[in-house]
């Protein structure tokens, strides 16, 4: 009988792995701790009209990549193919916009149906922001300071550039669209496939067209950021120059657009050139009509959402590691109860304290590799004599002549404490 396999797209997460993914979200988490966002944990299923009113019918999400079905009572339902509408969603059904400026941020994993290929799979992770009720220019330009004190505090600024753009109001995108199609009827037997088929759908796609003939045809194709309306503009105008002010670079992207329906003005991608195709980490910009078109009152939003696994994928090639190994190996010949009290005693001495103990017994020398194997520092000898005494043995793994230190049981808590205190300054 074969092996059953994970989904294609959808992959385990090893322990080998999860020190770097545990410590990247501790550092994402509290950096938007100290901008004071709020975590919300909404679920991964949702009615598939939440992302259809949102995402929109003819965009490549909706008509491609969601994994759709019905259930026992007939109800469609969709896996979250990204974060923004089930919050949106949450934030309505709770009542959490009566009041304006909602800060909130989520993370978890996502899915879409897509061919995978590297930093591209079927089930991805993502970290989000959304704030709410507020349209100051402001905001948009806090939430990508945001992002930028994260890939500092990551160490990755200088592989990050940021790009960004507007895309005016609803009436500015709609008068744009109709010139848009005037100017590609003429190219579009030239056009690429999808490209021909988004002219009737979703034409500000076509900019995301990586055909070399359709970006040829679209980098003269009029822009929207030419004939927006004067409030769009005045808005796009602050945000630039506040992100002048804080002396966070930026290219204005003419171009640049968001995959998804339901963005206006600001718009906002953070690229690197260190993943080949997939170099957008981040990504985000204004809503100001979602919450309305899913049911609740007009209240304007931004947020952006940063993928995980190409965040590790940048970390690793920057050389960023972590690794989660005990602290303490306890290393024993008398009986396992009295061990497992020892261990027990320890933890409870020093909170957060990692610690091993040999639970498949064997000879001491067995013991004592597979302390060596385990990467701790310090080694809990218990003899039984020594123990019988109210004494163990502390053995440093990695000093050269390999003392031992006698110690109280009663002191070994502190006396570990002292010497993991100084453990840099050996």
């Amino acid at each position: 009988m074969n092996n059953i396999q994970s989904i294609r797209g959808m992959h385990d997460i090893l322990p080998e792995c999860s020190p770097m993914w545990r410590w990247l979200e501790d550092q994402v988490s509290s950096t938007f701790a100290s901008y004071d966002f709020h975590e919300i944990r909404v679920p991964m299923l949702e009615r598939t009209e939440v992302f259809t009113r949102a995402i929109g019918q003819a965009t490549d999400v909706v008509e491609k990549e969601m994994y759709t079905f019905e259930d026992r009572n007939g109800e469609l339902l969709s896996l979250r193919p990204e974060g923004t509408a089930g919050v949106v969603r949450s934030a309505i059904q709770h009542g959490l916009l009566h009041t304006p400026g909602l800060k909130v941020w989520y993370q978890g994993p996502m899915f879409r149906h897509e061919r995978p290929q590297k930093g591209r799979q079927r089930q991805f992770h993502q970290f989000g922001a959304e704030v709410f009720g507020l349209d100051a220019a402001a905001v948009d330009v806090e939430l990508i300071a945001l992002g930028e004190r994260i890939w500092r505090r990551l160490g990755l600024k200088r592989g990050i550039r940021l790009e960004i753009n507007t895309l005016g109001d609803r009436e500015d995108r709609q008068r744009y669209r109709q010139r848009l199609i005037d100017y590609l009827l003429p190219y579009q037997g030239e056009l690429d496939e999808d490209s021909q088929r988004r002219l009737d759908t979703n034409p500000l796609r076509i900019f995301d067209s990586k055909n070399e003939r359709t970006r040829a045809i679209m980098a003269e194709a009029p822009r929207l950021i030419d004939d927006i309306g004067q409030e769009a503009r005045e808005h796009f105008d602050e945000v630039c120059g506040l992100l002048d002010r804080l002396g966070i670079d930026y290219t204005v992207n003419p171009g640049l657009v968001r995959g998804l329906d339901y963005y206006c003005r600001t718009v906002f991608e953070w690229i690197t050139d260190d993943l080949g195709a997939q170099g957008t980490v981040c990504a985000g910009g204004r809503y100001n009509d979602l919450v309305e078109m899913q049911g609740g009152k007009p209240t304007p939003g931004i947020g952006f959402a940063m993928g995980v696994e190409r965040l590790l994928a940048l970390l690793e090639s920057a050389g960023v590691e972590q690794s989660q190994v005990p602290q303490v190996f306890v290393v024993t010949r008398v009986p396992p109860a009295d061990m497992l009290a020892v261990a027990e005693d320890l933890r409870e001495q020093v909170p957060g304290l990692r610690v091993a103990v040999a639970l498949g017994g064997g000879s001491m020398k067995a013991q004592f590799k597979r302390a060596d194997r385990s990467g701790a520092r310090f080694c809990v000898i218990l003899g039984e004599a020594e123990y019988q005494a109210g004494q163990a043995a502390i053995k440093d793994l990695r000093a050269e002549r390999g003392e031992q230190e006698m110690v109280n049981l009663d002191a070994i808590g502190s006396r570990l404490q002292a010497l993991l205190a100084g453990e840099g300054s050996d």
